[in-house]
């Protein structure tokens, strides 16, 4: 059963679930579809009873109506948030109250469903949701994200990060671009966290994940009776954006008849819902991630030029894993004390070898690959200490790594400036012997001393080479 790490430290089974609602037959109902599911599921009559179960019990999801008899669900997401912000919440509100649906949106709410709905319905929710909480725990959502989950201190990161603080103090539509795994949904949420928007909503949307037919739905939502199954109004994730921050993750999937509806919202922050007359005035600054080469898209006629460049007011890339193999030693650290934790066991030693063998690794997969072969590796392992034999039987290609040369991996590339080749040199005898610096100036025919002076000039974590 996966576990999940709250922001105070305390463990918590991702599977457990609090149901409040003032209905017995909703309360029942609920209950026994969570539990045929697989689910641990505890009950509330309301307001008060949900609060004292939360004061003695921690729960990764709360699943709550917005009307009952003694408070709403509002003020228990907002409890929550104070006492608990790791907890995922969705708000279950009546048919004809979409505006509390919004303001539950706003305030934090991970999803909202308007009653009557099908548990199915909900599952997906719950799935969604939930994917998005084990994926930013520790690493990060949904709450707000600390800005230290970035890892890595190395100059194609700091420069990005760099970049990133820079476009948060504007206003700016930001599209980022970078390969899969590269931490680009961290990268938009940590430049709302640096904005003036900070405390405002941060609403993704995963244009890949939302079938083709329910995207224009899902962005601008819809008025009952819009199309078969729209039995209620709902507000659609501009709507739910509105003062805060929009994430358009993978930009490149949005259908190409979708998009001269989302220049439009672009250009003058303004929409339709589907079904509807009236026109819905935003204020939203829009985040877009893209995977692949968009200017190669437009060449193909697969992606508008105009959209393009209404979005790429500041483009932000990020490097790959392999561009910066000086952060996977912290990286792998970080991995290692996150998934021992959640696990219940002591965090273990990683040995030179195993992280040496890391670095010649390519990942492919990027930051992503890095943490859940790491993940594997603690989970497999019943040692206090992670030796290169994982390397060997977990991980491809990187057999032998022990006695390989790790040197040619970490060189630049030709044209690279003297600078560079020798900080490349440098940083890979060092990883090769496992920071040991005077083994280091042996195998470069150098004293220790210059070790010490080149590693302070080229700007070196001291404390990973003693």
């Amino acid at each position: 059963m996966t576990e999940l790490v709250n922001r105070q430290g305390i463990g918590q089974t991702a599977k457990s679930v609090l149901v409040v609602d003032d209905e017995p037959g909703m309360r029942m109902a609920l209950r026994t579809n969570f539990q045929r599911a697989g689910w641990d599921v505890e009950v509330a009559g309301g307001s008060t009873e949900a609060l004292r179960k939360l004061e003695s019990r921690r729960f990764p999801l709360v699943v709550t109506d917005v009307r009952m008899p003694d408070g709403d669900g509002l003020q228990l997401m907002r409890s929550l948030q104070s006492s608990s912000p790791s907890t995922a919440v969705i708000v279950l509100t009546a048919f004809g109250s979409v505006p509390e649906a919004v303001q539950a949106m706003r305030g934090g709410a991970c999803d909202y469903l308007t009653k009557p709905i099908s548990f199915e319905e909900l599952e997906s929710a719950v799935e969604r949701v939930m994917r998005r909480a084990v994926s930013y725990s520790g690493g990060q959502t949904d709450g707000a994200i600390p800005s230290g989950a970035i890892i890595g201190s190395s100059a194609n990161l700091l420069r990005a990060l760099e970049r990133a603080r820079h476009a948060a103090r504007t206003d700016a539509d930001v599209l980022i671009e970078a390969e899969s795994g590269t931490g680009k949904e961290l990268f938009a949420r940590y430049i709302c966290e640096n904005s003036d928007r900070r405390d405002r909503p941060f609403i993704a949307v995963n244009c890949a994940a939302v079938p083709e037919h329910l995207l224009e739905s899902e962005l601008f939502g819809h008025m009952r009776g819009a199309f078969t199954g729209a039995t209620a109004s709902k507000a659609g994730k501009f709507e739910l954006a509105d003062g805060g921050t929009l994430l358009l993750d993978e930009i490149g999937e949005m259908p190409l008849q979708l998009q001269p509806k989302l220049l439009r919202a672009l250009q003058e922050r303004e929409f339709e819902r589907l079904g509807d007359t009236r026109t819905t005035h935003v204020n939203i600054r829009i985040v877009a991630t893209t995977n692949v080469s968009l200017p190669g898209m437009i060449e193909q006629g697969k992606f508008r030029a105009d959209l393009y460049y209404r979005l790429n007011v500041i483009p932000l890339s990020l490097p790959p894993l392999r561009e910066r193999r000086e952060d996977i030693p912290e990286l792998a650290d970080f991995f290692a004390r996150k998934f021992a934790r959640e696990a219940g066991r002591p965090v273990p030693l990683l040995h030179p070898e195993f992280v040496a063998g890391l670095q010649a690794h390519n990942w492919p997969g990027n930051v992503r690959e890095l943490g859940n072969f790491v993940r594997r590796v603690i989970t497999l392992s019943d040692s206090r200490e992670i030796g290169p034999e994982y390397l060997e039987s977990e991980l491809p290609g990187v057999a032998g790594s022990r006695t390989k040369p790790l040197v040619s991996a970490a060189l630049p590339p030709p044209g690279s400036s003297m600078r560079e080749v020798e900080r490349r040199l440098l940083e890979a005898t060092l990883q090769s012997t496992g920071g040991n610096r005077t083994r280091t100036a042996e195998m470069l025919g150098v004293s220790l001393r210059t070790i010490r002076n080149k590693i302070r000039e080229h700007g070196l974590p001291p404390r990973r080479y003693a």
